[in-house]
Order: structure tokens, then sequence, then C-alpha cells
């Protein structure tokens, strides 16, 4: 039997990434679904973590869990501008490396300690060619590159502001650590 993969390509390499990405996005919803009343927005949770958890906070809950949450969505978001945009190897224009290393300089690798920073570096070369990622983004169907390129522009910039408000959230509150995983 063939092991299916999906947009980030090996399941072996890439599942603790999924995995994490996944395990942030239910840690926030259990806060949320606990009280959604109190809990409307991502800024009401913070606030209200801030308060319960004093000294410890921001490293703790929901606010430690979307802290990552949106590190692993930035670098997505410029993995996917970097490919819309066009960077490539010249050599390689079906790799996906240098978008992918770009990304992660950009959004992940100040945050990574050695053995990680060392593990990322190697496992760039698990990543899906461009042509699967557009086909795995398109769930499978068979999309010209130009309409699959206007499709992520388009989810860029929907998604894009949404981020930046949750950086911009955590500046103004001082709840972003530099801390290395």
């Amino acid at each position: 039997l063939p092991v299916s993969t999906d947009c980030l390509g090996s399941p072996i390499v890439y599942s603790p990434v999924k995995a994490d990405l996944t395990g942030n996005i239910k840690k926030i919803r259990a806060v949320y679904d606990s009280n959604p009343a109190e809990f409307k927005t991502l800024q009401n949770i913070l606030e209200v973590e801030k308060e319960m958890h004093g000294s410890a906070w921001p490293k703790t809950g929901a606010t430690l869990a979307l802290m990552w949450l949106k590190r692993g969505l930035k670098f997505m978001l410029v993995l996917l501008q970097s490919i819309s945009d066009g960077e490539r190897d010249e050599e390689h224009p079906n790799l996906i490396r240098v978008n992918a290393l770009k990304a992660y300089e950009i959004a992940l690798k100040k945050y990574h300690g050695w053995m990680l920073q060392k593990l990322f570096m190697g496992s760039v070369y698990a990543l899906p060619y461009k042509s699967d990622l557009l086909k795995a983004l398109e769930k499978g169907r068979e999309v010209k590159e130009e309409e699959s390129i206007e499709k992520i522009h388009q989810f860029l910039s929907r998604v894009t502001p949404i981020l930046d408000a949750i950086y911009e959230m955590y500046t103004k509150m001082n709840a972003e650590l530099s801390y290395k995983a």
C-alpha cells in the first residue's frame, strides 16, 4: 500500500509538525470551550490568562499555545508567499527548499535551538515537489499552476492581516517570548 502524504510531504518527517500545530489548536479551543461567553476573542483569552496566571504568564495555557501556533502559521504563509512570488532554485525549479528555508529563517529559526535547527535543515530534503504541494492544496485535482498560485494569492490576502493582528496583539500585550525551544 502506498503511504499517503499531505501538503507537508513525508508523513514521517512532518507528522510531528502537524501534531504540534493540531495540539496548539486543541489547547486554545479547550480554553474557549470552557467559557465561550468570557472567551469571545483571542485577546479575551490572553487578558484573562494574564490576570489568572500572574508572573507565569505568558508561558502558560492558550497564550503559549497561540504563540507557537502563530509562528507555525507565519512559516506556512511566508512559504506560500515565496512560492507565489516565483522565488525558486533555477537549477531545480520544482523543489521548494529555497522557499522553506526563507520561511524558516523569517518565522522560526530564532526560536529554535541548535538541535531543532539541524533537524529542520535535514528535513528540507523530505519536502514535496512544488507540483505535488500545489496538487495537494487542490485536494488532488489537476489544476494549472497559475490557477493554484492565484488561489494562494487570494488566501494570503485574507489570512495575512489576521495573523498580523495576532502578532500585533502579542507585541502590545508584551506576550512575545524569545526563548529557544
